[in-house]
């Protein structure tokens, strides 16, 4: 009986370091996001969520109900 247990060179499917790869590249992706969440949070508590970092107008409500974490208005992310 023959095992192949090195599915790197399995020819039917993905290699184990493509999963890997894709899982961590998710794993950051979830990480960065909750930094947003929190240094959203932290503006929140300081009275500055909705304010532009950059230019220190206000942040639209169309665009904080599609990205609740935005830093910047509109203009100022271009």
């Amino acid at each position: 009986m023959s095992s192949n247990a090195d599915d790197e060179h399995d020819p039917e499917g993905a290699t184990i370091a493509f999963e890997r790869q894709q899982a961590a590249a998710l794993l950051d992706q979830a990480r960065r996001r909750l930094v947003e969440v929190d240094e959203a949070l932290a503006r929140a508590a300081a009275g500055a969520y909705g304010r532009c970092a950059e230019c220190g107008g206000p942040i639209g409500t169309e665009r904080l109900a599609a990205r609740p974490h935005a830093r910047t208005c509109v203009a100022c992310a271009r």
